[in-house]
C-alpha cells in the first residue's frame, strides 16, 4: 500500500520527465496525468495533512515534492499564478482539475463535494 509510512502515493521526480521549459504547461500537464495529483513541500506540515487525508481516504495520490526538482521554484510560481497569489502548497488537482489549497480541500470534505469529485474522477470505487 502506498500511504503507509513516508511514502503517499506514486512519486514521480519532474527532473526525470522531459516536458518543455514552460512552468505552466508541465503543471497542467503533470496535473491531468493521475487522478489525484498534489504539488508539496516535503517539510510543509499543511502537505502533510492532505497527503494523509487522501491515504485515509483510500485515495493514491501522485505526489510532487517540488523541493526536491530543480525546476521546483519555478512550478510553484505557477502554481502561484493559478491561485491568484494565494497559499500555493500544498496544491490539489482531480480528475486534471484544479481543487485548489488545502482551505479548498477541506471544505469539499466537510460540506461532501469532496468524494464525488474522487469518483468521478476514478480514485474511489465506493
Amino acid at each position: 500500500m502506498y500511504c503507509e509510512g513516508d511514502s503517499w502515493g506514486f512519486y514521480l521526480p519532474m527532473s526525470l520527465r522531459s516536458m518543455g521549459s514552460d512552468p505552466m504547461k508541465r503543471v497542467v500537464k503533470l496535473a491531468s496525468e493521475s487522478a489525484v495529483v498534489i504539488f508539496s513541500v516535503s517539510s510543509c506540515c499543511m502537505c502533510h495533512a492532505a497527503k494523509r487525508l487522501f491515504c485515509g481516504m483510500g485515495v493514491n495520490p501522485t505526489v510532487y515534492e517540488l523541493d526536491q526538482d530543480p525546476r521546483g521554484k519555478e512550478m510553484e510560481m505557477a502554481l502561484t499564478t493559478l491561485l491568484g497569489n494565494s497559499q500555493t502548497v500544498p496544491i490539489v488537482f482531480i480528475g486534471g482539475k484544479l481543487i485548489g489549497a488545502m482551505d479548498r480541500v477541506m471544505a469539499s470534505h466537510i460540506n461532501g463535494t469532496l468524494v464525488p469529485l474522487l469518483k468521478e474522477a476514478g480514485a474511489l470505487w465506493l
